[in-house]
């Protein structure tokens, strides 16, 4: 077993630092520059991973991924998917085993985004299965940031509207954030796991 909380309340959360993303962001909005950076995504083999979709505030509602988040050491690419689209060559990174891509309740995430390109997902590692093999009963992303890395990330972004024309910088921060935690998320669950 492993020396993390298998819970943390609320309270605990507010009492950390606060923590985001202080890399460098790329917001990829076109079908060139989505081939571009999964050229350098490629030659690395671990990604962070999320998705952000427009919230629905209407039952039946649904809209596809708007954002695919792919994070690299001091890097995290935003890719606008509804403008960029799945080229191969990202199509190729989120089927190739040999990458891992770390993220949060992924299921849904990989459910969505085959709706813009149908794929293979290989090498995606659930946070939450992951976590809950050492232990750790809260494992939404805020939680697991708290209680794997001790610090508190913001969630306030997650209801804005991931469509719009022009990401904000705070919606660009958060989706970075999310994607860079998840890999160090992993990296330290890992670690954990092996001693």
């Amino acid at each position: 077993m492993s020396n993390f909380n298998s819970e943390i309340s609320k309270e605990e959360i507010k009492e950390l630092d606060s923590s985001a993303f202080e890399g460098d962001i790329y917001i990829v909005d076109d079908p060139e520059g989505a081939v571009i950076a999964s050229k350098e995504l490629a030659n690395y083999k671990l990604l962070g991973f999320d998705t952000e979709t427009k919230p629905s505030f209407r039952k039946g509602q649904t809209f596809d991924v708007a954002l695919l988040q792919l994070s690299i050491p001091g890097k995290v690419f935003l890719f606008r998917t509804l403008l960029c689209g799945i080229p191969d060559e990202l199509k190729g990174i989120l089927e190739d085993e040999s990458i891992k891509k770390a993220g949060v309740a992924i299921h849904d995430d990989l459910k969505k985004l085959k709706k813009i390109r149908d794929f293979e997902p290989g090498g995606f590692i659930d946070l939450q299965a992951f976590s809950s093999e050492l232990g750790i009963e809260s494992n939404g992303l805020r939680k697991l940031a708290a209680i794997v890395l001790g610090i508190r990330i913001s969630k306030n972004q997650q209801l804005t509207n991931w469509e719009a024309d022009e990401l904000t910088e705070a919606q660009a921060v958060y989706a970075a954030t999310d994607a860079w935690v998840s890999a160090e998320i992993y990296k330290k669950l890992l670690s954990a796991s092996l001693n």
